[in-house]
């Protein structure tokens, strides 16, 4: 047994190093940077376009804030026939306009939630090892 340890050890080296020859190795195989030559940049022609003018704003940027605008208090597409019979029976035809504008208004009317949240919120931060419950 013990003579056989070395002889199967040296086996294993053996059948281990023999991926490493260059035996099945093929080197004509295609170089995969060699494949498409890339075209050249070229900028095409376009007449209608004007430098910029310095300090003038960008037109991306107003891009941006007009969609941003569009999302938020919704612009002035037209909704489908589906969509408009959804609103119509959710009382979109009575619904306030601009209720987006007073919603953080401090007069607006809000819900009392009660004591429980009105504690839960004045409560001091802390990791809540000295919190108390009770059971009313």
């Amino acid at each position: 047994m013990r003579k056989s340890v070395p002889i199967l050890a040296g086996l294993a080296c053996v059948v281990l190093l023999s991926g490493c020859g260059k035996r099945g190795y093929d080197r004509a195989r295609p170089d995969e940077f060699a494949v498409a030559r890339q075209a050249p940049l070229v900028i095409p022609p376009d007449y209608a376009l004007v430098p910029p003018q310095p300090g003038a704003a960008r037109p991306q940027d107003n891009a941006n804030s007009a969609q941003t605008l569009d999302a938020l208090f919704g612009g002035n597409t037209q909704r489908s026939a589906a969509e408009n019979g959804v609103v119509n029976q959710a009382g979109g035809d009575v619904a306030d306009t601009g209720i987006r504008s007073s919603v953080g208004d401090p007069a607006t009317n809000v819900v009392d939630k009660g004591t429980t949240t009105r504690d839960i919120v004045a409560a001091p931060e802390g990791d809540g090892q000295d919190a108390r419950a009770s059971a009313q």
